[in-house]
């Protein structure tokens, strides 16, 4: 992920106009603060699909609701049962059994990172942020559908890409993140307007008093959308905020 100079701009204006603009992300902290500071964006981050919110000028964590460690071990035990490997994530930092070619690629794709550990059953001894799993889309899909089974009311579980699968505290969503700054910054979520592409937005965009997917969003997202935008690569989320600021003037 880059910035364009179009958003960049339409950001800057908005917040020259007093509008909050927040970046609600399913990446680390460490991932996403560099593009808060790239875009000057001083709202607190919404991170880890809302699991860890943080202040990018001070740095101070906000808000922390990392898995149960009894769900966390569940979880590595079902997933490897099922020939999968798992990324754990503990204060901030990105763990493996071992190095892969997924891994490999999740680390050049998220600048960060990945340190293997061998058996995370050993490893893990305090509970983690989230846990992903990063495979061939086919193969999430089928996963995704027999562990929210699985987890069904004791975890929350999303695919964020169509290849990530991505497991968190039940009541962890981005819009659960995004509810908290909300209280924090003083706006109201009726004059709020969200924007996403995944289905791990989905919370985010019932939440927000306008919803909007851009044109490349998956089906599920679309379905619950007050307005479909242009696409990623017609910067649609810039168009937006450009809409927005042309109606307010």
């Amino acid at each position: 992920m880059t910035w364009r100079p179009r958003t960049l701009a339409a950001i800057a204006a908005a917040r020259a106009a007093g509008i909050h603009v927040l970046i609600v992300t399913g990446r680390m902290y460490s991932s996403a603060l560099p593009y808060a500071l790239a875009a000057g964006i001083t709202a607190p981050l919404v991170c880890y699909q809302g699991a860890w919110v943080g202040d990018p000028v001070t740095g101070e964590t906000l808000l922390h609701e990392p898995v149960p460690l009894d769900l966390a071990h569940e979880v590595i035990a079902a997933v490897e049962a099922r020939g999968f490997s798992l990324n754990c994530y503990v204060d901030d930092t990105l763990y493996v059994e071992q190095e892969t070619a997924y891994s490999r690629r999740y680390s050049a794709f998220q600048h960060i990172p990945v340190f293997a550990v061998g058996p995370l059953q050993s490893f893990l001894r305090e509970r983690p942020t989230k846990l992903v799993v990063v495979d061939e889309e086919a193969r999430v899909v089928q996963l995704e559908i027999e562990l929210q089974e699985l987890f069904a009311g004791r975890l929350h579980v999303a695919r964020s890409l169509p290849h990530f699968l991505e497991f968190s505290d039940l009541h962890v969503t981005k819009g659960s993140g995004l509810a908290f700054v909300a209280e924090r910054l003083g706006f109201d979520q009726a004059a709020t307007l969200g924007c996403g592409d995944g289905d791990n937005d989905i919370e985010l965009l019932e939440w927000a008093g306008y919803a909007v997917a851009v044109d490349n969003a998956t089906p599920r997202l679309k379905a619950i959308a007050d307005w479909i935008c242009p696409s990623v690569d017609e910067e649609g989320v810039a168009q937006v905020i450009e809409a927005v600021l042309a109606r307010r003037g």
